[in-house]
């Protein structure tokens, strides 16, 4: 079984290399091209600064989150800002699900969604935290976070090729395996039976400060495995390394763990909610 799984795996995984690579070398041609435009936008925001965080936020990959959390740390956004990019972050969801096929109408779900509540939200929180005033103040944008920006377009598109083709290979494996012993009728049942611990569950493997919470999820959702609400769930709470940017570049511990509880708490109580309506 081991070996049926692991060649299954391999098989699936090749098949989306090159559509990952094809994918990521726009998203880096665009990043490289209109990345401080983006980051300036946001700057010169405002009050509407949840807005645009909501808005470009979605842009793939988690560049711009560790982006957003060297401006929050340096008083240039919000904290509605900030977690408004965090919740709308896509991560590596949208690449993996051009790359199978997922369909239109899905992906624009996810991400209108995600956009929807990042903008609420951040509104929301800006208004319960607005007495908090924000200094200018001068931050490098892109240091060592893994957002590749000092790479070349190829170069750095490859390395996000590669990357997530060893995490899907990794993760498609596991799940495998598990879905083989488990079953996937069992995984599902106990899932859908409790959706709203499932999303705790999601939530927090979206927490998971790199690529690998947004591939586990919406692998299990393509599988059929988590409903849209349980996904969404987690796919709101990954920030990419935008949460473990935050911890290194803002020396403010407490607050910090505010953001990181006040984003995941969102995440779960939305994902819930949608997963009634859809």
């Amino acid at each position: 079984m081991i070996l049926d799984c692991l060649l299954d795996s391999l098989i699936d995984s090749i098949k989306l290399l090159p559509f990952l690579f094809i994918t990521y070398y726009v998203m880096e041609y665009l990043e490289h091209k209109a990345g401080s435009k983006m980051q300036y936008a946001i700057k010169k925001a405002g009050k509407s600064g949840p807005l645009i965080g909501g808005v470009l936020g979605a842009f793939p990959q988690c560049g711009f989150s560790a982006a957003a959390s060297n401006l929050y740390a340096g008083k240039i956004i919000t904290i509605g800002t900030l977690i408004a990019v965090y919740l709308s972050t896509s991560d590596e969801m949208l690449p993996i699900m051009i790359s199978n096929n997922a369909g239109v109408a899905v992906i624009g779900k996810f991400l209108i969604v995600k956009i929807l509540i990042g903008m609420i939200a951040g509104f929301v929180i800006d208004f319960v935290f607005r007495k908090k005033s924000y200094e200018q103040n001068i931050h490098h944008i892109c240091e060592e976070h893994h957002c590749h920006c000092e790479e070349g377009i190829l170069k750095s598109a490859i390395h996000h090729t590669l990357e997530i083709f060893i995490y899907i290979l990794i993760i498609s494996f596991v799940l495998n395996i598990i879905i083989g012993v488990v079953g996937e009728d069992t995984i599902q049942s106990v899932i859908s039976n409790k959706p709203f611990i499932g999303g705790m569950i999601s939530g927090l493997i979206g927490l998971i400060p790199n690529c690998a919470g947004s591939v586990v999820i919406t692998e299990l959702f393509l599988n059929g495995v988590i409903s849209f609400g349980v996904a969404l769930s987690g796919l709101l709470a990954g920030s990419g390394v935008g949460i473990l940017v935050l911890f290194r570049v803002n020396d403010d511990i407490k607050e910090n763990i505010k953001i990181l509880l006040i984003t995941y708490i969102v995440s779960v109580i939305v994902g819930f909610i949608v997963g009634l309506v859809f």
